[in-house]
């Protein structure tokens, strides 16, 4: 069987090509099936060659659109890095081929490698990433049939110092790695497929196969499969077709061709053939073109567009005369069905994107597909599809590592290797751990476990601290549940069951090395038993899913991979374990929509959809940034036979150019990418430029912006009003009866706030794991000086009493050990607090000022129209003068307010005290209070300060308890509302209640900016 048009003479090969207008696999298999003609048994006897995977799948899917659903014998059909070499193998004699050393067991290898050379890795987990980037040298080396003993002569002494010492550690593939691969009894992966391809294509050349063979949609830029692409094409029975090759292109434009041109490729290809590009004939089709192939063409005016914007760079003075040239007279045709859409943002894109796609299902039979290499847009995509409850079919699929039970694994391995209390919160929230009881019961205990003692400053590492922080915890932090002591005891046992299924893993993280196997079975393990629920056991609930059994693999390929490996120890073994997960894939099998794809441009070649679209189009992107070599530099790689950038450069534009060949295409990008203004791709800059030449500067402007504009819309609300500022009114028995002083600013300053926390009784949670704040320091400060205050009670201090309040100072920071801004920035401070307050309070006792009380508790009851109102407080220090008056002292570690604040009745605490003081509700007699101060506490320059008020303190007190009394019988009105701070200009400098009040919203100014 003669496939086309015999060579011409001398030329010893039947080279074809595809157009990009045509569907590849479609025409290929159009073309096939016309020349088997009506015998079934005809296309049986065919051997088709793909280069992927996928394109293998495209091409059956062809052949049943093609006939009609009816079941026909397919034929023989093979990706080029796969080929089946039973025949090779019989024919050899029955000598097997060499095996490829598995990629897990190779990376282990090399990383082992790496660890025995001195000064190359610091831990394990680096070598491993070493290992898996001397791997990929490794296979671009033997791609490229280079030899490793050239490298010598690539470092002549005048180059910098770094690539010799560089050179001296790749000695570990050119001199350690072969004797190891001997050991093995295996070869490289690149090198097995070398010698398969080569086998084959010898076993092909000396006894050609009796069918037909095709080898379709390879450049052949592996050069073993151009070897064989070239046995193939002289197969008396055999063909080659190539994808879109440019056969209009004038001779000399392609003689010009560089790396980067979407044709070098197979300019190379031929070449190496040694065919001419006037030997290469269109791929004959069947005079009666079927619907595949008819409604999913473009005209080729596009594929002639494109290939202008393309040129060379070196000819593209020829755009000048585009306006008279006969791609002027076609340019309309070639743009029908091409489109372009600049969104302002990412999120934006993507939502155009999955509105596009949404779109093309109300067309049954219709399909899309989003071409990209920019990972973050087709998740971005995905999710957005989500919302009609669209599962699409991505061939990048999921990382292992964000997988449901990738994700687990880490943070189990993570926690274990540092168990703290953030790290166990993050591994007890995932969902997939349930500790033997019911996924809600234990999410629950989680939560409360949370509010308890993970909020806030961080508890010591380990259980046991975690049972500290709840013994020593607030009641208040336990007031949800009724008793709090019975709920603390719960939360203990909480602890100690956890502690039970952890032990194990928890002890071998600080114990001595363990070999990787060991470790993989106790991690399995201890997943297992921590994913365990009340119905189901952990590893049902863990491996059953994809990522459950991709994972599994993972593990079971790693034991396998690692029997070997040096022992461990176990924080080596958690980053080991996240190093070597990077890079696996999750898959789903079921449950994806049949007619909507994500691909990347390796799955999108030799693939058409009814509509294309061609995503991310930004410079960096597509093109893809080239990639840092971190062994060879530029001139190096040139020297050394590797391809260069422009060479990677070239097939993405090659596959940009086929794409574009689709009937309906939009090309899509993103103006702003995290806030960064970002550069279109050179080829959307390319076709500006020759469509401008061509007197259309504005043709991609085909309101494109609606899609944008929809997506917009679908998430805006119906109706937008002004928010204005909360005013609400509870009834006055819902009203508060009792406040502290410092809860009466609150009321003055924001009422809001004051409703929020305790008519709503809604109180804002710590953060996670946080430094302690200001309100955590004053009260350590406030404890160590109350201790000091309270151990010397005299007239005179000891000598050491600096070194006294210093441990004090310790035993107060005690709970907060470890955190580091209080190490190296407030117990330095506070030492020079200690040193100002110690020196001042010899001056007051030496001057008859005596301390009376620290930390005192005092209540003022106040007799109002509706119910009596009581004021409590609590005061940091009085002080009893020589003749019997005393002094309020409020410590600040903070500003303390000023004098015509407190004046003003916005400061009232000090005040308050005095009312207080004065009515005797501290427990003491004070028949005049002399002074009223704060004492700056900063540990700054000075270390502190006194800031007494030169206020008549009776005057204050009466003041602040007549102010008082009018606040009380104002909102002890109903209709008077708790508004959120009424006076702008006396707001409070932080309230946790902001975003309740949406103070962001309706608090906007004149020019519009909150």
């Amino acid at each position: 069987m003669i496939w086309g048009p015999a060579p011409s003479e001398g030329a010893g090969a039947r080279l074809f090509t595809i157009a990009p207008g045509l569907p590849f696999v479609d025409a290929l298999a159009a073309g096939i099936l016309d020349r088997v003609g009506s015998d079934p048994l005809a296309l049986s006897q065919v051997t088709v060659l793909l280069p992927t995977v996928r394109a293998v799948r495209s091409l059956r899917e062809a052949f049943l659109r093609l006939s009609n659903g009816k079941p026909i014998l397919l034929p023989r059909l093979s990706p080029l890095g796969d080929v089946d070499t039973d025949e090779v193998v019989f024919t050899q004699g029955g000598t097997d081929l060499p095996e490829a050393v598995p990629a897990l067991r190779r990376q282990l290898l090399l990383a082992r490698l790496v660890m025995r050379a001195p000064d190359l890795a610091a831990t394990p987990a680096q070598a491993v990433r070493l290992g898996g980037e001397l791997a990929g040298l490794l296979d671009e080396v033997q791609t490229e049939g280079c030899r490793f003993e050239d490298l010598a002569r690539l470092v002549p002494d005048d180059y910098a110092r770094h690539w010799q010492v560089t050179l001296r550690f790749l000695e570990i593939i050119t001199q350690h790695w072969p004797a190891l691969l001997e050991d093995e009894g295996g070869v490289d992966p690149a090198r097995e497929r070398e010698l398969r391809l080569k086998a084959l294509a010898d076993t092909w050349r000396a006894n050609p196969p009796p069918g037909p063979v095709i080898a379709a949609g390879s450049t052949g830029s592996i050069p073993a499969t151009a070897d064989l692409l070239a046995v193939v094409a002289a197969l008396p029975q055999g063909a080659v077709v190539l994808p879109g090759l440019d056969l209009g292109c004038d001779e000399a434009t392609w003689q010009d061709l560089d790396e980067a041109h979407p044709q070098y490729g197979l300019k190379r290809l031929l070449e190496r053939l040694a065919v001419a590009r006037a030997d290469v004939h269109p791929w004959p089709l069947p005079a009666a073109l079927p619907d595949s192939l008819a409604t999913r063409r473009s005209p080729p005016a596009r594929a002639r567009l494109i290939a202008e914007a393309l040129r060379p760079a070196g000819t593209t003075e020829a755009w000048q005369d585009l306006h008279a040239s006969p791609l002027a007279a076609e340019a309309d045709a070639g743009l029908a069905g091409l489109s372009r859409l600049d969104a302002a943002t990412p999120q934006e894109e993507a939502g155009a994107i999955a509105l596009m796609m949404r779109e093309v299902l109300e067309t049954p039979g219709r399909t899309a597909a989003l071409v990209t290499p920019d990972r973050d847009l087709a998740r971005r995509v995905a999710l957005a599809l989500k919302r009609w409850d669209i599962a699409v079919n991505d061939s990048a699929g999921q990382p292992l590592t964000q997988s449901a039970v990738g994700s687990y694994l880490r943070l189990l391995a993570d926690w274990a290797a540092e168990p703290s209390p953030l790290a166990l919160l993050a591994l007890l929230k995932h969902p997939l751990a349930a500790g033997g009881q019911s996924p809600a019961f234990f999410r629950a205990h989680v939560r409360d476990l949370e509010r308890a003692v993970l909020r806030g400053p961080r508890p010591a590492d380990g259980f046991d601290g975690l049972r500290l922080a709840l013994m020593g915890a607030e009641p208040r932090r336990f007031d949800a549940h009724g008793d709090p002591d019975a709920h603390r005891a719960r939360l203990i046992a909480f602890v100690d069951g956890l502690e039970e299924i952890l032990r194990a893993l928890l002890a071998a993280m600080g114990g001595t090395g363990k070999t990787l196997a060991a470790w993989l079975d106790l991690h399995a393990r201890t997943a297992e038993a921590l994913a365990t629920s009340d119905g189901q056991p952990g590893a049902e609930r863990l491996w059953r899913l994809d990522d459950g059994e991709a994972a599994a693999k993972f593990v079971d390929d790693l034991q396998d991979a690692g029997h070997d490996f040096p022992e461990l120890g176990g924080p080596d073994y958690a980053a080991v374990i996240s190093a070597l997960m990077v890079g696996r894939a999750v898959r789903p099998r079921y449950g994806l929509h049949p007619r909507l794809y994500i691909l990347g441009l390796l799955e999108a070649r030799l693939q058409q959809f009814d509509v294309m679209i061609l995503g991310g189009l930004n410079e960096g992107t597509w093109p893809p940034q080239p990639k840092a070599d971190p062994w060879l530099s530029r001139p190096m790689r040139q020297r050394f036979g590797l391809p260069t950038p422009e060479r990677h450069l070239g097939q993405t534009a090659h596959d940009f150019a086929q794409a574009c060949g689709a009937a309906t295409v939009v090309l899509t990008r993103s103006e702003r990418v995290e806030g960064t203004p970002t550069v279109p791709s050179r080829w959307l800059l390319r076709l500006d430029t020759v469509l401008k030449a061509l007197g259309r500067p504005h043709a991609f402007s085909t309101g494109m912006g609606r899609w944008a504009v929809w997506g917009e819309a679908m998430d805006a609300p119906t109706a937008v009003r002004p928010c204005p500022p909360p005013e609400p009114q509870p009834p006055v028995a819902a009203r508060p009866r009792r406040l502290s002083v410092t809860q009466v600013e609150t009321w003055m300053r924001d009422p809001y706030a004051l409703y929020a926390r305790h008519v709503l009784r809604l109180e804002a949670l710590d953060p996670l794991d946080a430094d302690p704040g200001a309100a955590d320091r004053g009260t350590m400060i406030h404890d160590a000086l109350d201790a000091f205050i309270k151990a010397n009670p005299g007239t005179l201090l000891p000598v050491d009493a600096v070194d006294q309040l210093l441990r004090f100072g310790r035993q107060a920071f005690a709970p907060y050990r470890g955190q580091p801004s209080l190490e190296t920035f407030w117990w330095p401070r506070f030492e020079r607090i200690a040193h100002w307050f110690v020196a001042l309070e010899r001056d007051r006792r030496a001057g008859g000022i005596q301390p009376l009380l620290t930390e005192a508790r005092g209540s003022l009851t106040l007799e109002t129209a509706y119910k009596p109102f009581e004021i409590v407080a609590k005061a940091d220090r009085i002080d009893r003068h020589a003749d019997g008056s005393i002094a309020l002292i409020d410590y600040k570690t903070g500003t303390p307010p000023r004098a015509r604040e407190v004046e003003l009745g916005f400061a009232p605490q000090l005040p308050l005290e005095a009312a207080i003081a004065l009515a005797g509700g501290f427990g003491v007699r004070a028949p005049v209070v002399e002074q009223l101060a704060f004492w700056r506490l900063t540990g700054g320059e000075p270390a502190g300060q006194v800031v007494a008020l030169k206020l008549d303190p009776a005057r204050l007190a009466a003041e602040a308890v007549e102010g008082l009394r009018q606040l009380i019988d104002l909102f002890d009105t109903e209709s008077t509302p708790y508004r959120s701070q009424p006076r702008p200009g006396m707001a409070p400098r932080y309230s946790d209640y902001l975003h309740l009040a949406r103070v962001a919203e309706w608090s906007v100014g004149d020019g519009g900016e909150v």
